[in-house]
């Protein structure tokens, strides 16, 4: 998979905008903080340089789950990122067990004491399949999650973990009124393997059965209802030319977690953000070298060539559901 090469663009650098609507707002690049970390001393100081560097860039950035909040309110201020970022839009982050299993008022309450802009719900039965007390009755999400978002008086945005939402299930999601669905592919972190090595013996083993499991992000994204301009992506993005790619294929805007921790850890605020401007020259360079002077125009048939293998691929990804 590769972009055509424009020798005559016809276009200026200056031309380029880069700027997408997200959730009724302009952001500057079609590009997200994924949610990540929060609870602890060490998870607070990378989210408030996160939240600083979201704010430099002028785009959003999501908190690690709230659900330690519903018994630890004293924590709130781990989540409250809107003084280090008050222009930046803030996405809370609750898992969809957690979701289904509390009121949705509790929920509304949280919301409101760390001014968060939209929640997002993951969902992860693969990780919490492998973790120590982790949870292994997953019945009722879909009705559970559909009934919060009608209700809902803040957006709602869906996302898996790292194994992918496939095209029905996104569809179902999108329905049901979700903001956006953020696929979040594998190829990226594998939680089962994580949950796995932090066991013993047959937990190790048998965890790594599951190595390379899940649909990759790209054919993910051909495969999904991207028309609906309600598609994220995530999901082993590492670089700018991954960026560049998932917009070509279709996704509304793209979101990193790993390589932006590793950025503010080693750089604080100031590292996170050198590195969204790297990403972000690579996107506006391929922005102009293929004639594309908005990431909708990068989305123009014949932008980017896809290999027989790669289209049979994303077909196998539709299947009928029992």
């Amino acid at each position: 998979m590769s972009f055509r090469h424009r020798a005559l663009p016809e276009i200026a650098l200056s031309e380029i905008d880069t700027s997408v609507d997200f959730l009724g707002r302009r952001i500057a690049l079609p590009f997200f903080i994924s949610c990540m970390t929060g609870g602890s001393s060490e998870g607070f100081k990378l989210n408030k340089d996160l939240a600083r560097a979201a704010q430099e860039l002028g785009v959003p950035v999501g908190t690690g789950s709230v659900r330690v909040l519903l018994e630890h309110p004293e924590l709130d201020e781990h989540f409250a990122l809107k003084s280090y970022a008050p222009e930046a839009i803030l996405l809370a982050n609750i898992g969809a067990v957690q979701l289904r299993d509390t009121l949705p008022e509790r929920l509304d309450d949280i919301m409101g004491r760390i001014s968060a802009d939209a929640l997002v719900v993951h969902i992860n039965p693969g990780q919490e399949l492998f973790q120590d007390d982790g949870d292994s009755d997953f019945r009722g999400l879909k009705s559970a999650i559909a009934a919060f978002i009608a209700r809902a008086p803040y957006p709602v945005i869906v996302k898996e973990t790292g194994f992918g939402l496939g095209p029905q299930d996104s569809r179902f999601l999108l329905e049901a009124g979700a903001a956006y669905v953020d696929l979040a592919g594998s190829g990226g972190t594998n939680w089962i393997a994580v949950e796995g090595y932090r066991g013993e013996g047959e937990d190790t083993a048998a965890s790594r059965e599951f190595d390379g499991w899940g649909y990759r992000t790209a054919p993910l994204l051909a495969a999904s209802p991207v028309e609906s301009g309600r598609i994220l992506a995530s999901g082993g993005l590492r670089s700018g030319m991954d960026l560049a790619k998932a917009l070509a294929l279709g996704a509304h805007a793209a979101g990193m977690a790993l390589p932006l921790a590793r950025a503010a850890s080693e750089g604080g605020a100031q590292g996170a953000v050198r590195f969204v401007r790297r990403l972000e020259r690579v996107l506006r360079s391929v922005m102009l070298l293929t004639g594309s002077r908005t990431p909708a125009e990068l989305q123009r048939p014949g932008v980017l060539t896809r290999s027989t293998a790669f289209d049979e691929e994303a077909r196998g990804m539709e299947w009928p559901l029992g």
